[in-house]
């Protein structure tokens, strides 16, 4: 059997604006939509890198509050609790929407207005596997530092993509 081929969209420069483009990548998984959807969201624990956290001491789990609005978070070891994310859309199995509320001195923003969103959608394929599409946008909302967290995103997010699908595929 092939390796899976992760898709990958380059961000530009918009020159008019200055800003940079979305970071976007896409993968397919074989499983359903509704599955793909659990395994990205209520499952993400079981797929999100133990090293990917902005807490104090190691991370011990991650926990996405299902509903707009609801909090995303890491239980850390030594028994706190940190906000690192929110809930914008809630639309099961098709799409979710979150507030990144990781500055780019990778610490916790509490306001919104400050922060990016990453866009998941999930597109169900006559074949039985789903299109998971990623879209990190908005970075220019975090301030001074939002073009080196772009390209420390734009790098991230092929590992952890592969790291879900790879959940995604189990049992399938």
């Amino acid at each position: 059997m092939p390796e899976r081929q992760l898709m990958v969209d380059e961000a530009t420069v918009l020159a008019d604006s200055q800003e940079l483009a979305s970071v976007r990548k896409s993968v397919r998984v074989k499983a359903d939509v509704a599955r793909a959807f659990r395994v990205f969201t209520e499952g993400m624990d079981s797929w999100w890198p133990r090293t990917h956290h902005i807490g104090s001491s190691p991370m011990k789990r991650v926990v996405v509050e299902g509903r707009p609005m609801g909090a995303i978070y890491t239980e850390q070891e030594d028994g706190t609790n940190c906000p690192w994310g929110s809930v914008l859309t809630w639309e099961p199995p098709h799409l979710f929407v979150m507030a990144w509320q990781i500055r780019p001195d990778w610490q916790f923003e509490p306001e919104l207005s400050k922060c990016s969103e990453v866009e998941v959608r999930f597109t169900a394929a006559d074949d039985g596997t789903t299109l998971v599409e990623l879209e990190h946008r908005h970075m220019e909302r975090h301030g001074a530092g939002w073009s080196k967290m772009h390209g420390q995103v734009n790098s991230g997010w092929p590992g952890v993509m592969e790291l879900f699908a790879a959940k995604a595929d189990e049992g399938v």
